[in-house]
This record gives structure tokens, C-alpha cells and sequence, in this order.
């Protein structure tokens, strides 16, 4: 038997220490990959009627603390709104059709009172996307549906898509108040360690909507929320469409013009 050499020693606890690293990795991921997003209704992206009801829902119950200073109003006229159904019905103060969707909450006044700056929420969809859970739209009808009592949390909310969130639920007066029941279990591959499984909410006090009218509501307000980080979205894959069909027309016109060319050449 040939001796062990010191350089096959090095590489081989490299490669022993490079394993155990990409498995302590594996092991943190599944453990902090917490509560399973839902799956968003993609085809509310397309339905005009909802992203007009998700416009209107956004600026009653999200654009009092949260901007989207790179939405314009009158980019809405591309989900059939017009300008004087957007003054109507989106403008409250005294803003333009053509300004963008800025909020009065001064940046300094909310670290203040809210201990952070509530983030702008122009492109929140697409910020949220992460590998293996889902898209942004998921994460946030997901975020939006999980919110539960918790009198230990400074606002007394809590979210199992976003835990120790710092935000109360904006929506409690359409989904209603509820607790959520957590029972704790031993790892069945470790018995010293105990986890906490979440098994379901309990109502405290209904809202104005049943659980499938919320639903639906919320799914409308994802909906705007993702248009909004796109608004040109629909218009760009009908513009690619076309072009990618010119082009293979064009490719069979010079390939026929080529071989038309070259069809005496020897």
C-alpha cells in the first residue's frame, strides 16, 4: 500500500470541510424556511376589474405610510381608468393626476414612531421573488392573509410569513381578528430539540368579509402590486411576440434570397 502523501492529506480534509460547510448550509436553509407561501391567482394580473378594485384598495389601506414614488396616477389609465375616475376615486388630497404616488409621512416623524421608514412599495412584487418559495406575488398574498393577534409583539400583531413583523395588519377590519394555535413537537430525528408547528387560527372577531370574499380581495390588491412594478409587462410580451415572428419570417425570406443568389454559382 502506497504511503499517504501530505498533499492528498490537505485535499481531502478540504474536501471533508467544504462538505460539512455545504451541509451545516442545506441544514440552516430547511430550518429557516418557515411558513410555506400560497399560491397567488395569476390570472388576476390581466383582469382589469381587479387591478382597478386593487388600485383602489392600495391607496385606502397602503398609501397612508407606504409611497410608490415611481407610480405615477395616470399610469393607471392603462388598466382602463380615466382621469376623471382617478380623481374621483384615487385623489383625496390635493394631488395631480400626472404626480406620482407620494405619501405626507415624514421620513424622520415615522423612524420615530414606527422605528423604521416604512418602505416604498413601487416594485415590492418583484423585490420579494425567492428561489424555492415562490414569486413576490406569492410572498405577498401569503404575507397578507397570515396576520394573528400576538399581545407579546409592541403592536400586538404578528405575521407567520413575516415574523416579529413591525407592521399591524392594515387589512383587520375586512379579514377580522384571530390568534393562531402553535403546538410544540420533539425532532423525531433529535429528541432534545423541540419544535413549534403552527396548527391553525382561531377567529376572535369576524371582519366585514368572509374568508373568501377576503381572499379575493386580497388576491386584487396583489394584483395591483405586481403590475405596479411592471406596468408595461403585458405590452412588452405583446411586442416580443411580434417581433420574434418578423424575424422568422425575415429569416425564411434571406434564406430563400440566398439560395435564389447562389443557385448558378458553382
Amino acid at each position: 500500500m502506497l504511503p499517504e502523501s501530505p498533499l492528498m492529506k490537505k485535499i481531502l480534509y478540504a474536501l471533508l470541510v467544504a462538505g460539512a460547510a455545504l451541509l451545516g448550509l442545506a441544514n440552516s436553509a430547511q430550518a429557516e424556511e418557515g411558513y410555506p407561501w400560497d399560491h397567488f391567482p395569476q390570472e388576476k394580473t390581466t383582469d382589469m376589474a381587479a387591478l382597478q378594485n386593487g388600485a383602489r384598495l392600495f391607496v385606502n389601506y397602503c398609501l397612508n405610510c407606504h409611497s410608490a414614488n415611481y407610480m405615477r396616477y395616470n399610469r393607471m389609465h392603462d388598466i382602463g381608468l380615466t382621469d376623471d375616475e382617478i380623481k374621483k376615486n384615487l385623489l383625496f388630497a390635493s394631488e395631480k393626476v400626472g404626480d406620482t404616488m407620494r405619501i405626507a409621512l415624514d421620513p424622520k416623524q415615522a423612524k420615530e414612531w414606527l422605528a423604521a421608514q416604512p418602505p416604498d412599495l413601487s416594485v415590492i412584487a418583484r423585490s420579494r421573488t425567492e428561489a424555492g418559495k415562490g414569486s413576490g406575488a406569492d410572498y405577498l398574498y401569503t404575507y397578507l392573509r397570515t396576520y394573528y393577534r400576538d399581545p407579546a409583539k409592541p403592536t400586538g400583531w404578528n405575521n407567520l410569513a413575516f415574523p416579529d413583523v413591525a407592521m399591524p395588519n392594515p387589512l383587520w377590519e375586512l379579514q377580522g381578528q384571530r390568534t393562531a394555535k402553535f403546538v410544540e413537537e420533539k425532532d423525531p430525528h433529535d429528541p432534545a430539540v423541540v419544535e413549534r408547528r403552527f396548527e391553525g387560527f382561531e377567529t376572535v372577531s369576524p371582519g366585514k368579509l368572509d374568508e373568501q370574499q377576503f381572499n379575493e380581495q386580497v388576491a386584487d390588491l396583489v394584483a395591483y402590486l405586481e403590475w405596479m412594478g411592471e406596468p408595461s409587462h403585458a405590452k412588452r410580451i405583446q411586442v416580443g411576440v411580434w417581433v420574434l415572428l418578423f424575424l422568422g419570417v425575415l429569416i425564411v425570406m434571406t434564406w430563400r434570397l440566398n439560395a435564389a443568389y447562389w443557385k448558378d454559382v458553382k
